[in-house]
């Protein structure tokens, strides 16, 4: 059971120590962009909430790392474990300060970039200018596009209107053939009945003349004995 539990808090040092390392990787790239970063100062700013969250999660594992150190049961390894998490400290610190640094000389170019537009205010109103001509171009463009997609759709929906009343009007054909079927299925189930009666009747009659003739027959043959043979 010891070494499960030591096996365990291993795991959970190399998973802590790993997400420090890709929290202290995240952080450099951020303050990376931020040095290059042009403007406006939206954009610097979103850059910063990025950086203070990452620094918020980075302090929350180096934590996290102090308490699973200070648990070793060896004072060589504790010692040893307490000694890395100084040396992530200090390299959050150095992040800290590079971030310092790097907002410094971002906000620095961004006023450099304001203090030209204002030199070159003309050219930058004769391109605001053409800018807006630009987009009253493009949205009248749109503007039309969008009415003929409008009379497409209006033609569509007349199109639909009048296959919706085709089908009305074959549907109501095909209901009254489906009528017409039913009144002939009827006349033709009288007839059946009526051929099969006249059958029935048919066989009746021809049993009769069987059994009439056979009487008949019958009757003729006593005679004849009687007559030919009146002794028998």
């Amino acid at each position: 059971t010891a070494s499960k539990m030591a096996a365990s808090q291993d795991v959970h040092l190399r998973i802590c120590n790993q997400e420090i390392i890709k929290y202290d990787l995240e952080v450099k790239a951020l303050i990376q962009d931020i040095r290059d970063c042009p403007g406006p100062i939206g954009i610097l700013t979103e850059l910063n909430a990025k950086v203070k969250e990452k620094f918020h999660h980075l302090r929350l594992r180096i934590q996290d790392f102090e308490l699973m150190a200070k648990e070793q049961d060896k004072e060589s390894d504790k010692q040893s474990l307490l000694n890395e998490m100084e040396n992530h400290q200090k390299q959050m610190q150095s992040n800290q300060t590079a971030w310092r640094k790097a907002n410094l000389a971002c906000k620095h170019a961004i006023d450099n970039l304001e203090k030209d537009e204002l030199l070159h205010g003309g050219d930058s109103l004769r391109h605001r200018k053409t800018t807006k001509e630009n987009l009253a171009q493009t949205a009248g463009s749109i503007t039309e596009s969008l009415m003929g997609i409008s009379r497409m759709m209006s033609q569509q929906v007349q199109q639909s209107e009048e296959m919706i009343q085709t089908l009305a009007t074959s549907s109501k054909t095909v209901q009254e053939t489906n009528e017409e079927f039913k009144s002939m299925t009827g006349t033709i189930q009288l007839g059946r009945k009526l051929i099969t009666k006249y059958n029935r009747r048919e066989l009746t009659d021809k049993l009769l003349i069987f059994l009439a003739l056979a009487l008949f027959l019958a009757t003729v043959l006593y005679i004849l004995k009687k007559r030919l043979f009146p002794f028998l």
